[in-house]
């Protein structure tokens, strides 16, 4: 069995999300506590910026990827360690799949269900 190191995570990225803000504390990994990257769409609204900021906020390291034409509509966390900038959707998932030892999808919308079902 092979270790994990990091760990992508598809989540909802939308403001309609605000109330998930509470939860991006609990939904968090023990990546921090536990040594383990988080590979996340690289937004800092929602569930997406809540879950990272978390993360960051304990010690963790953090990759956000995010496509060229999301980075000011998703507000692109620039506290993250690493960021990728990717021409397009299709390359922003093949660098997250590539980055990631395991997933996981948190609630989210048509876009999360997506991502999640390519790999």
């Amino acid at each position: 069995m092979s270790t994990i190191e990091s760990i992508c995570v598809y989540c909802a990225s939308g403001p309609a999300t605000i109330s998930f803000h509470g939860r991006g504390e609990k939904a968090r990994p023990n990546s921090a506590e536990n040594g383990i990257r988080l590979v996340y769409g690289g937004g800092s609204v929602g569930l997406m910026g809540a879950l990272a900021e978390s993360v960051i906020d304990h010690g963790g390291v953090v990759t956000g990827v995010i496509p060229e034409f999301l980075v000011n509509r998703e507000h692109m966390l620039v506290r993250v360690q690493e960021r990728i900038i990717t021409p397009d959707m299709h390359e922003r998932k093949r660098v997250m799949f590539e980055r990631a030892d395991a997933f996981v999808a948190l609630p989210g919308g048509v876009g999360t269900l997506e991502e999640l079902v390519e790999h």
